[in-house]
């Protein structure tokens, strides 16, 4: 039986509480939210005991692992002292938003010898899956490019997290879309070129990118563009907008999963509620549902989970190097040589 417990009570935090109700080898024990009022919703919800501190929730509790659901920017002072309690660690995308939060967290897990999954949830995502089989079975040839549009609604930056402005499209997103290509096409990230645009959300008194657009090199020469904004209309009949396309030598593949969702028109308008992330059975379905219980599943057999550090530190340096090509305009080497 695998102890856990959970940093972070907002909508992920409560999402990971729901989702290991009642799965097998699973015993969610304590939350932790700097937020009083939200750890004790959650812990009222599920049967846990509310925290705070997070170090007081390490002391007081016999926990075998530790889910890091807090905010982009404030994964490291968790990660890094439940690593040190000897927990196993699920972290939310991204890994870090530094490359020395990143270095910090692998440097306490490889201390405490315990394990990291990185929450790349999109490697659960059916659609994403098949691109990925698709590809390693080598049913494309060799891919040669990706298209990958992920975006959200003004919804999310003004009104659903309330951190926005210490974010972005490209960490918030792009975290997940730069995994993806990587994993879809099996290479590694050389070079960025990026490019957006500001000041929209920044009259909303969010004051973070608007668009950003960026091109990916990878180590054989081959491309991915990946695009991420936070102002698409509020009117869309959804949060999300998420389209991807992949180009090799012998085949494509491509899918709108906006496309693949119920829609339903009433009195309110159009919306697609989405098939994802529903509950069948009275049990919540969906990518980051099925990557949690993944992680713990294979905890409970002893195996190894993944993705883990090396894909989190890979994807926290492609997009530190988009950010870093926003601001210069120059195009940013990725990698081990640029580090030198």
């Amino acid at each position: 039986m695998q102890r856990i417990g959970i940093i972070g009570g907002g909508i992920r935090g409560s999402m990971y509480a729901q989702s290991l109700r009642g799965l097998l080898g699973a015993e969610v024990r304590a939350v932790c939210d700097l937020a009083e009022p939200v750890a004790r919703k959650v812990a009222d919800g599920f049967g846990l005991t509310a925290y705070t501190d997070h170090r007081r929730m390490l002391a007081e509790q016999q926990l075998d692992a530790v889910i890091v659901a807090t905010p982009d920017f404030a994964h490291r002072e968790a990660a890094v002292d439940a690593a040190g309690a000897g927990c196993h660690l699920l972290v939310e995308k991204p890994l870090a938003t530094t490359r020395e939060d990143a270095d910090a967290i692998a440097a306490a897990v490889r201390a405490a010898g315990v394990q990291c999954m990185v929450g790349f949830e999109n490697r659960w995502n059916p659609a994403v899956a098949q691109l990925r089989d698709r590809s390693a079975a080598g049913a494309l040839g060799r891919v040669l490019t990706q298209n990958i549009l992920l975006s959200n609604t003004y919804y999310v930056p003004t009104t659903m997290i309330g951190w926005a402005a210490k974010s972005s499209p490209a960490w918030f997103l792009m975290s997940h879309t730069v995994d993806a290509a990587a994993w879809v096409s099996g290479r590694a990230v050389t070079a960025v070129d990026a490019h957006g645009s500001r000041g929209v959300l920044a009259a909303r008194s969010v004051d973070t990118w608007d668009v950003v657009h960026a091109l990916l090199t990878f180590d054989d020469g081959t491309t991915a563009n990946l695009t991420s904004t936070w102002v698409l209309p509020d009117s869309l009949p959804s949060v999300v907008d998420f389209r991807y396309q992949v180009v090799g030598e012998r085949a494509a593949l491509s899918f709108d999963l906006q496309e693949q969702s119920v829609q339903e028109a009433g009195p309110d308008g159009l919306s697609r509620p989405g098939l994802l992330g529903r509950e069948i059975g009275g049990r919540l379905q969906g990518p980051p549902t099925w990557m949690v219980q993944e992680f713990v599943t294979r905890l409970e057999r002893g195996e190894q989970v993944s993705p883990g550090l090396d894909e989190g530190a890979a994807v926290t340096d492609v997009v530190v190097a988009i950010h870093t090509s926003l601001e210069s305009g120059r195009r940013v080497p990725v990698g081990p040589a640029a580090r030198a």
